[in-house]
């Protein structure tokens, strides 16, 4: 039997809705300065399978290795809805963690998606669900069944250190990871990148109607730049 932990408390709905709202890019920018290694992010190589769906949710965590699925299997059938499961596989990829069959177990129990630092396989039938699952590569080998491994404890997933009950967000681009304790602040520092980034985008649209129409051109680069610029002639 793994080592098992009861599921953290779900993170409060306001905070997931405020947290859907971004990219894991935003949310890796209101993670920098604040000391954590890598702004949040895990490895390049963690990709979803659907680069179409986006993920979610409160963090629970298996801890496992050398392609064993056993915990994996204890905890989505302990497991309920609005939880995002991040396996810590040590990057395995002579066998695949999961496929299809584990997705659809997952989806069914209501789980918001799966990030697997390790292989899965049945690629084409995962993305068919629409379901989000992440991982680190695929391999057609199926998993070993050996336990105990440990749930919902401290891991390490991809380079990034996960608790139980922090926020985890997937997109197109890959996972951010956000401590529970600092949620609200990096928030906060996203929603002012946003502002900043949305200024940024109708600047870009007013230089490209200008030119479009003749008219004179707008200074494109931002305050930053040209604050560099200023400060190199020095």
């Amino acid at each position: 039997m793994p080592e098992y932990n009861s599921f953290p408390a779900l993170l409060d709905r306001t905070i997931i809705e405020r947290a859907s709202k971004f990219g894991s890019a935003e949310l890796a920018d209101g993670m920098k300065g604040l000391g954590y290694p890598g702004d949040g992010c895990m490895s390049a190589d963690m990709l979803p399978i659907d680069e179409n769906t986006k993920i979610v949710g409160t963090a629970a965590t298996v801890e496992t290795k050398d392609g064993d699925n056993f915990p994996i299997h204890v905890a989505i059938y302990s497991a309920s809805e609005g939880y995002v499961l991040v396996i810590a596989g040590g990057g395995c990829r002579e066998r695949a963690y999961l496929g299809d069959l584990i997705g659809g177990a997952a989806k069914a129990v209501g789980l918001e998606g799966l990030v697997v630092d390790g292989a899965v396989r049945d690629r084409v039938g995962l993305k068919k669900m629409g379901f989000p699952v992440y991982s680190t590569g695929y391999m057609q080998r199926g998993p070993s069944k050996i336990g105990p491994g440990r749930i919902n404890v401290p891991v390490v997933c991809a380079g990034v250190k996960v608790n139980p009950g922090d926020l985890v967000l997937g997109d197109a681009d890959g996972v951010t990871v956000v401590p529970r304790e600092i949620i609200n602040e990096v928030l906060d520092r996203a929603e002012e990148k946003d502002s900043y980034e949305q200024k940024r985008r109708v600047k870009i649209a007013e230089y490209t109607e200008c030119k479009q129409s003749g008219r004179p051109l707008p200074e494109l680069a931002p305050k930053w730049v040209l604050d560099m610029l200023e400060g190199q002639k020095g």
